[in-house]
């Protein structure tokens, strides 16, 4: 039975682990299956993983969290004769870093919604394996500690920005996930009165004004941080991290248009990261963590900054790239992560069916159309690679494979999200009006 898409077929490289099914790689594939009215391979890859997240996970001695989903699977023929085959998952053990993947069950959510969405059918949604597993990931994602944040906690590499890149602690594209996962878990949980309801409940709108209070900037927001005063003690302090205004980037000055913002890529103690995060910043809009103004700021930026964020291959990444010492001490001297390069500043094709979507939901396609032009110049031209390197992404990866699945299949989505808006409704949320508390809300709503 097809149970899923290969990270990609590129015979004159080595394979690595390209040779198998990855749980982000498959989200554009899989919604291109749906899209086009094959939601079969959908519904097996979600019941699979299920059942791979069911098994005992080991790391050296150590036993991971029931929640935990795997970052990739692949087929083993066990028994060549015998024709038998078995799944071979890894939840970090094998991967590069030794990183388990945050992000895996917070997307399995997000295409469990998809499919239920597309298909009309909630049967999936609410066997009693889909139901446990969706319980299973948001009791790790939600358990109590002792942290102060509504966030959540996680390590560097544990989501598409891999290796070392310096986004441990609270980085914005694992914050606008789960975000968006508690939402999709509120639909898709068959008992309303669960204990987890409420706490989703609880959680969504903490989230929101956490993520609203410290992680909007704009030139405003920009000018207020320039001018915070340090060691503040109490709680009407203003400078609650502690953030000292000489650790602001030269850069931002000149990146930071008078019109347009965007959700920072991290905060912490005496560390806010300015970096500008395209996936984190989707998502935020496709969710509606971002109310209807502050989507509309975000695509402002890219429209303003188009020859930063987009340039001659769409899409950065995360902008800017770092360099010389910085790109040292943050990377580990990490040879694939040089500057504009990989997840330093590269520039990823999967990454365009994001922002057709979300300019579609905001009633801006010509940002969309513009954005797939530059792309069909050249990406079945080159062969459909995983990433370009260099400022304006004009050349190829140095170590980018080709054949890329989720190159093809984001590239498919964009186009079926331009053809048919409709299709929309498999990837967007719509407010519901519960998600932020007063004091936050806007004139403008997030539009359905």
């Amino acid at each position: 039975q097809p149970i899923g898409t290969l990270a990609a077929i590129d015979k004159s490289q080595a394979e690595l682990n390209y040779d198998q099914v990855f749980m982000r790689d498959f989200v554009p594939s899989a919604l291109a299956f749906l899209m086009k009215g094959e939601p079969t391979i959908v519904k097996n890859f979600l019941v699979e993983t299920a059942r791979l997240q069911s098994r005992e996970k080991m790391v050296d001695l150590f036993k991971l969290g029931q929640g935990v989903m795997p970052a990739s699977f692949k087929v083993h023929h066990s028994h060549p004769t015998k024709k038998t085959e078995t799944l071979l998952a890894d939840f970090g053990e094998i991967a590069i870093g030794r990183v388990a993947p945050v992000d895996s069950g917070l997307w399995w959510i997000f295409l469990l919604r998809a499919y239920t969405k597309y298909t009309r059918d909630s049967s999936l949604a609410e066997s009693p394996h889909c139901q446990r597993a969706m319980r299973l990931i948001l009791k790790l994602w939600l358990s109590e500690g002792f942290d102060t944040s509504p966030a959540l906690l996680c390590a560097d590499g544990c989501s598409m920005i891999d290796r070392r890149m310096g986004i441990y602690g609270y980085p914005l594209e694992i914050q606008a996930l789960f975000f968006m996962a508690l939402r999709c878990a509120l639909s898709l949980l068959k008992d309303s009165n669960d204990d987890f309801v409420y706490q989703i409940t609880k959680r969504i709108k903490a989230l929101s004004y956490h993520l609203h209070s410290y992680y909007w900037l704009d030139f405003q927001r920009l000018n207020d941080i320039y001018r915070y005063k340090t060691e503040e003690y109490s709680q009407t302090a203003l400078n609650k991290f502690n953030v000292i205004p000489e650790s602001i980037p030269d850069w931002i000055f000149d990146f930071m248009p008078s019109r347009g913002g965007y959700f920072i890529g991290n905060v912490s103690p005496a560390r806010m990261d300015f970096r500008w995060f395209c996936l984190g910043n989707f998502i935020a809009i496709l969710s509606c963590l971002a109310t209807g103004e502050q989507a509309e700021a975000i695509l402002d930026l890219v429209e303003e900054r188009w020859e930063e964020l987009i340039g001659e291959m769409p899409l950065k990444i995360c902008y800017p790239a770092m360099e010389n010492q910085e790109w040292q001490i943050v990377t580990g001297c990490d040879p694939k992560n040089t500057r504009w390069s990989y997840h330093n500043g590269g520039s990823w094709p999967v990454l365009l069916w994001l922002l057709v979507a979300v300019s579609v939901k905001l009633g801006r396609p010509h940002i969309a159309r513009n954005a797939v032009e530059l792309m069909e110049r050249r990406l079945a031209k080159d062969d459909f690679p995983e990433y370009y390197d260099g400022k304006t992404g004009r050349y190829i990866g140095k170590q980018s494979r080709k054949f890329q699945t989720w190159s093809v299949a984001g590239y498919l989505v964009a186009k079926m999200l331009l053809d048919d808006p409709s299709n929309l409704r498999a990837v967007s949320l719509e407010d519901d009006g519960h998600i932020r508390e007063p004091v936050l809300k806007r004139s403008n709503s997030c539009p359905g």
